[in-house]
């Protein structure tokens, strides 16, 4: 009952909200030129590119070939990158933020967590373009500060909700607290956690492509640049290339998920 009348208020505040917002479907629909724009870009999905549209390549090009693979490991060293950084600062805040910690210890944590998952990873790119330029570290900051934090919370929440018998019989034989956790309740955890972990590498790789958009050398530089120039035929190439390789980690994840929980 009480659930039920949970997603009967969400849906009241989404009605209350399309009325707010004089939200019309009818501004869905193309013009008659947009039609033709998107008759044009649907039908490129069919034939991706395999070579630049432009017809003077400038000489310090690299092979379109060679260039999508560039994209593609960039795209994949940013996402790495931020997320090493996040599970370096997320770990030890999600156990601060537990209801292991202490309250003077739980209570800011968890305040910190809330901020750093309050701005997203785009408004940050954003600050840390104005600040330091188009650096690469700005922008792998820009990935680690909201996945640190949202990691910091489901990894409090993870260990609050694992079995908590084995790490209060272990304290209660004379380990310490750091003893028992390492023994006891880390082990139970530590699946859940670790297949998190992997699921946030496949949205860190997304938001890697999106960070493009500000200029970093990432999948979606390339993208908007195709798009900018209706060079329809490349923008299907990089969205497909995007797909791919997402593909490609949620089977790689999800096989180690499967041996983690296991």
């Amino acid at each position: 009952m009480r659930q039920g009348l949970v997603l009967l208020a969400m849906l009241l505040v989404g009605m209350l909200a399309f009325l707010a917002l004089d939200l019309h479907w009818g501004g869905l629909l193309p013009t008659s030129g947009g039609w033709e724009i998107l008759g044009e870009f649907m039908s490129a999905a069919w034939q991706p590119a395999l070579d630049y549209e432009t017809p003077n390549v400038p000489r310090d090009w690299l092979p379109f070939t060679d260039q999508l693979l560039d994209a593609a490991w960039r795209t994949i060293v940013f996402a790495a990158a931020a997320l090493g950084l996040s599970l370096l600062i997320g770990s030890p805040l999600g156990l601060m933020a537990s209801s292991l910690a202490p309250t003077w210890l739980r209570v800011p944590s968890r305040v910190l967590i809330a901020l750093m998952r309050s701005v997203h990873e785009l408004l940050w790119a954003v600050v840390f373009l104005a600040a330091v330029g188009l650096n690469t570290a700005g922008a792998v900051l820009a990935l680690t500060i909201p996945y640190a934090g949202t990691l910091a919370k489901i990894f409090s929440e993870m260990l609050d909700e694992a079995p908590q018998s084995p790490y209060r019989a272990l304290h209660l034989a004379g380990g310490t607290r750091m003893q028992a956790f390492f023994a006891g309740l880390l082990p139970r955890a530590a699946p859940d956690m670790a297949a998190y972990a992997f699921y946030r590498f496949e949205c860190a790789l997304r938001s890697a492509a999106v960070l493009g958009f500000f200029g970093y050398p990432t999948i979606g530089y390339y993208l908007r640049l195709s798009f900018e120039n209706l060079h329809f035929h490349e923008v299907w190439t990089w969205l497909y290339l995007l797909v791919i390789l997402v593909i490609l980690l949620e089977a790689w994840s999800s096989a180690l998920r499967r041996r983690f929980v296991a």
